[in-house]
């Protein structure tokens, strides 16, 4: 699944970071802490390869 926007693909990217152990766990915030708890590495992974070009920066949530 792709990310929608951009801000969605760098919160992806950070978890993913973190699952790998590249950065610490607690340095995350907001969804890419959610994001690392709920989602595996490949779903994470998949994310954060997501293509950034002519995405929009942020898409509001849904309710």
């Amino acid at each position: 699944m792709p990310a929608k926007s951009k801000a969605q693909q760098k919160a992806a990217g950070a978890a993913l970071a973190a699952k790998r152990g590249e950065t610490k766990v607690g340095a995350l915030k907001g969804a890419s802490k959610s994001m690392y708890s709920s989602m595996s590495e490949k779903e994470l992974r998949d994310f954060a390869k997501t293509k950034t070009r002519g995405k929009p920066e942020h898409v509001a949530r849904s309710r």
